[in-house]
């Protein structure tokens, strides 16, 4: 395995506090469609939704030839890398168009990755993400008082929709960094079986 050029990408949710983030490697050569999927596994989402970055005036995201949007490029034809290149330091990453969880995604630090390490993988992290179709922000503060207070009128409902209990401090880093890996795997995978293709011709 060869060393390859890597983005450190600080992951953010917007708008809450205490602050929910990820810190992740990410080659540059991976598609903004990688990113997506890095992004969903570190923070822990389940890729229910519509999704779109923002860079600029430019979207990229996932285009539906049932809907045209000219404005909406495939996320999987744009490197992250290119956009690094023109000088993109920060995206905004945008899931469930519903209930509008905006993420900062920014550019910490770009250069070698190290030997015989597979990329994408999560570094580090703080809080766990809000739960699928909570609401939105409202929805989310509304679902921390309930499930914190036992006495909460809607405490037992939302802990029946949730299906536990929710701790906001524990980000199960190791299942997220599994997942995570398991992009790797994937990608080191996918390039191996390039790499035989072609010797074979």
């Amino acid at each position: 395995m060869t060393q390859e050029t890597i983005a450190r990408l600080r992951i953010s949710l917007n708008d809450i506090e205490p602050e929910i983030w990820r810190m992740v490697e990410m080659p540059v050569a991976g598609s903004l469609k990688m990113l997506h999927d890095v992004i969903q596994a570190a923070m822990g989402w389940q890729d229910y939704h519509l999704w779109h970055f923002e860079a600029g005036d430019r979207r990229y995201g996932m285009p539906n030839p049932e809907w045209p949007d000219r404005h909406l490029a495939a996320a999987r034809n744009v490197k992250l890398g290119t956009l690094i290149d023109r000088g993109v330091r920060q995206l905004t990453y945008t899931y469930d168009m519903g209930d509008d969880w905006r993420h900062t995604v920014a550019v910490d630090a770009v250069g070698p990755g190290e030997h015989d390490t597979e990329y994408p993988r999560l570094i580090a992290g703080d809080r766990r993400c809000p739960p699928e179709d909570v609401g939105g922000l409202p929805g989310f503060e509304l679902f921390l008082e309930a499930m914190s207070n036992p006495s909460h009128e809607e405490h037992e409902q939302l802990r029946q929709w949730y299906g536990g209990l929710f701790n906001p401090d524990d980000i199960d880093e190791l299942a997220a960094k599994r997942a995570v890996a398991a992009i790797a795997i994937r990608r080191h995978a996918g390039k191996a079986a390039y790499e035989k293709s072609r010797v074979r011709h």
